[in-house]
């Protein structure tokens, strides 16, 4: 399984002094909640790139929506959960629901035809074709002017 190469933004800095919770708000407000949102990983396999996602609990014919655009695959989904309980000490009722959209970009190469999805016991996969064959390079001419 070779190593994706990331975009300095994605790199995962040391938390010094304990002051990345104070800068990091998608990762503060995401605490707050048991959730933690969307759990992703991401590998190549045999020219395809693979992103999983921890999807328990949701319908992905209702809420499971995958576009891909601007070179990037995005994972939108919405949980949407009642629990009621009665007993004789009276009745209780949770709900719990909220959206969550992650983004990965795609690497060079990568197409947005044949982009295929299967959902099975919470885990999303998401498979993108990633075309191998490299550009060759082309001679630009210089014209006077």
């Amino acid at each position: 399984m070779p190593l994706m190469r990331r975009p300095r933004a994605d790199v995962e800095w040391p938390d010094w002094l304990g002051m990345r919770r104070w800068f990091d708000w998608p990762e503060s407000f995401s605490s707050l909640s048991d959730e933690g949102g969307m759990s992703l990983e991401e590998f190549t396999e045999d020219d395809t790139l693979v992103v999983r996602a921890e999807l328990p609990g949701i319908d992905p014919d209702k809420d499971v929506e995958i576009t891909v655009s601007d070179d990037t695959l995005r994972i939108r989904a919405e949980r949407r959960q009642e629990t009621r309980t009665e007993d004789k000490a009276g009745y209780r009722s949770e709900f719990r629901y909220g959206s969550f959209v992650r983004a990965v970009r795609l690497p060079a190469g990568a197409t947005d035809e044949d982009v295929a999805a299967t959902y099975h016991d919470g885990i999303l996969e998401v498979r993108v074709p990633v075309s191998t064959e490299r550009a060759e390079a082309k001679t630009i001419p210089i014209r006077r002017g």
